[in-house]
């Protein structure tokens, strides 16, 4: 499901109009990312939990010539699913 998909299935169940689906996703991605960028942790009960972790800088390898290369620190984000959208999605 691409973004105007998921647009179209919020306006939907939702009864909104497109336009306003748009930007309540919008609204919704704006504000995690400036939660997460805070270090924030965002939980949605019953659907999950965004969090963001640090990765230590670590030695790889290139696997065409097999050569090391240092990769650095840097920070990802995590979603962890609840336990109703796990039960849905089996």
């Amino acid at each position: 499901m691409n973004k105007a998909e998921l647009i179209d299935a919020i306006a939907s169940q939702s009864g909104l109009s497109k336009v306003d689906a748009k930007k309540a996703l919008d609204g919704f991605v704006a504000a995690t990312a400036t939660a997460m960028k805070a270090g924030d942790r965002i939980s949605l009960v019953g659907f999950g939990s965004f969090s963001v972790s640090s990765r230590s800088a670590r030695t790889g390898r290139n696997p065409q010539t097999g050569k090391e290369i240092k990769i650095a620190a840097k920070k990802v984000v995590k979603f962890k699913a609840g336990a109703e959208l796990a039960a849905q999605v089996n």
